[in-house]
């Protein structure tokens, strides 16, 4: 099966981030929304994203010019269909996930490939709302999609070998190296260590233990880590980070994955990191400065 048309589903962080990578690999692509405020702000984040490669000269100009041709914008779910491919980045919330993909499921034809861009649940568990769990496959990007080189390929419990082996080749030609994920587990294989490390740093703070700061660089130091868990948490999203451990300790019963009470009140308190202005680090100026006491 050959992949012409792409059809994204969310036009946020994630849902852009996806629609450039692959209209920059030359696929026809629709970037869909639920109101054209939103698809305007995806569209002006892919166009500043293909700016700053153009002006640091990572691409050309013709690659900018035939991206951004190759992209459009709706907010009717219904032109996906004539895709080959729907990848949905949608909040991470296993009951919308499942609207959207019951819906994508009756509009598709039948050969099209439905993905999910979850970064922790199970993809059965979606795939369930669908007649097609033959056809439905996890490609988990990272975040930011274009300039993180990593997708993993998950399989569902009925995913067929043709569309792992579709979905690889697709997330290969956009630029990702990939993973295959073989048995359906909440998480998959980066979440499912990293997020224990992101938790556990919360509780040492929570504790007492140490600032944000000397966490993330004893992290960056002792095990050479490009950043501490707590920046990447912030630059994540503390509440995607948090929805992500419930889907895992939901799946699995283990108390490791279950966000302490600061991480809690931190996403109740919208300190949710970069994106508010202030997380385990304040933003409010444009650096990343430290605010915590202890």
């Amino acid at each position: 099966m050959e992949i012409k048309k792409v059809f994204v589903v969310g036009s946020g962080l994630m849902g852009s981030g996806i629609a450039q990578v692959t209209a920059f690999a030359g696929y026809q692509v629709k970037m869909h929304d639920v109101d054209e405020e939103r698809t305007a702000k995806g569209m002006e984040a892919i166009r500043s994203s293909l700016g700053k490669f153009l002006s640091k000269e990572k691409i050309t100009q013709e690659q900018h010019d035939a991206a951004l041709a190759n992209l459009a914008t709706t907010t009717d779910l219904k032109e996906a269909s004539d895709c080959d491919l729907v990848v949905e980045a949608v909040f991470e919330d296993l009951e919308v996930k499942r609207q959207v993909f019951a819906q994508l499921d009756e509009i598709c034809p039948p050969h099209t490939i439905l993905a999910t861009n979850t970064s922790a649940i199970p993809i059965s568990s979606i795939a369930a709302a669908t007649k097609r769990p033959d056809k439905v496959v996890g490609t988990h990007f990272f975040s930011p999609v274009p300039l993180m080189r990593l997708c993993e390929i998950i399989r569902g419990l009925q995913t067929s070998e043709e569309t792992m082996d579709v979905a690889e080749k697709w997330a290969q030609s956009v630029g990702k190296e990939t993973v295959r994920v073989l048995k359906d587990h909440a998480g998959f294989i980066a979440n499912r260590l990293y997020l224990p490390m992101g938790m556990e740093a919360a509780r040492m703070l929570e504790a007492g233990v140490a600032t944000p700061e000397d966490i993330d660089k004893a992290m960056r130091l002792g095990y050479n880590l490009p950043m501490g868990p707590l920046e990447l948490a912030d630059m994540t999203g503390i509440d995607v980070l948090m929805n992500a451990c419930l889907a895992i300790y939901n799946d699995t019963g283990d108390p490791k994955y279950y966000p302490p009470p600061l991480v809690r009140r931190m996403v109740a308190a919208g300190l949710l990191g970069r994106k508010t202005g202030r997380g385990y680090y304040d933003y409010s100026s444009g650096k990343q400065e430290s605010y915590w006491k202890l």
